[in-house]
């Protein structure tokens, strides 16, 4: 079994925000985060509708943290999962899945 460590920061509101908004810059672009290639979601242009639609998250993800790991590496849960593990494979940077994570939970 694999073990992951998360370390979280304490960031205030105005970071917050600044990271919401790089998070959403990273899941809208085609070229990094590409959430829109499967996912449909407020604000996004031409969604794919592969995967779930990205709605009420904090209902469906109360704990941010599973949520992290699920954009970290979605087959820790589902071996099965076509979702891009972004942690694992260095696709996004630790800070950049921070910022999506923020971005998706805050839909």
């Amino acid at each position: 079994m694999k073990k992951v460590l998360f370390l979280l920061a304490v960031v205030s509101p105005i970071v917050m925000a600044d990271d919401i908004n790089k998070g959403r810059e990273l899941a809208f672009d085609r070229s990094r985060g590409n959430c829109l290639a499967c996912h449909m979601m407020e604000g996004g242009e031409m969604p794919g509708n592969v995967a779930p639609p990205l709605i009420a998250m904090k209902t469906r993800f109360p704990e941010r943290s599973v949520l992290r790991e699920q954009v970290w590496d979605a087959t820790i849960r589902n071996p099965e999962s076509v979702m891009p593990p972004y942690g694992r494979h260095g696709v996004l940077t630790e800070e950049e899945i921070d910022q999506v994570v923020d971005f998706v939970h805050s839909l």
